[in-house]
């Protein structure tokens, strides 16, 4: 079972890389997601693969990370989903997103992907949590507090940020929390409307 690839990438299309391997073309299925995480041509690449055997053909899929691989094999041992839909899932949305979609019960998300009907979409979600609740929660919990951190870190810099401006301490800090549910991304933005509305309470 060919479970790796280190090679050149010589060609790149909209689904598949062909990957030179000591002068041997590999010829590997990808999805979006991977596609995009990909360097230029001409760049040396290290790919974790799934090989299908077939009748009439061999498939080599190709991914960039663990997750997304031990996602696909799971995709493809729920009734009905083949390893080119299971690819087809993973280009429409991260593993995260995916893992997000079946917690909430989000069969309209599912639907909405490249040849996911309703049925398939229900089994998806009830196959993966009976079989796969453990990830499903890690993986949730891991987003939840990375984005936890970074808008800690976002609060936190601003704060010092308008302190050098001069505001005393807890002025910065009411400034930046009476605004912190907006879900700013970055600092600079936080701080341009924290700014923003202290002109406007002055000038009131």
């Amino acid at each position: 079972m060919i479970a790796q690839l280190i090679g050149i990438i010589v060609e790149k299309q909209s689904d598949s890389l062909l990957v030179d391997v000591n002068g041997v073309g590999y010829e590997v299925m990808v999805s979006l997601t991977s596609l995009f995480d990909t360097p230029e041509i001409g760049s040396k690449i290290k790919l974790l693969t799934h090989f299908v055997v077939r009748e009439d053909a061999q498939l080599l899929f190709g991914f960039t990370t663990h997750d997304e691989r031990k996602l696909f094999r799971h995709l493809i041992k729920v009734n009905g989903v083949g390893p080119k839909l299971g690819l087809a899932i993973l280009s429409g949305m991260t593993v995260a997103e995916f893992f997000q979609c079946v917690q909430k019960n989000d069969l309209t998300s599912l639907v909405a992907l490249p040849g996911v009907g309703k049925k398939t979409a229900e089994r998806l979600i009830i196959e993966m949590r009976d079989k796969q609740a453990s990830l499903i929660k890690n993986e949730v919990l891991e987003e939840s507090a990375s984005e936890s951190i970074r808008n800690s870190s976002i609060l936190r810099e601003a704060e010092v940020a308008l302190i050098a401006l001069g505001f005393r301490p807890l002025e910065a800090s009411k400034m930046v929390s009476g605004i912190a549910d907006r879900g700013f991304t970055t600092t600079e933005d936080l701080i341009k409307v924290a700014l923003k509305r202290s002109i406007t309470a002055t000038s009131v």
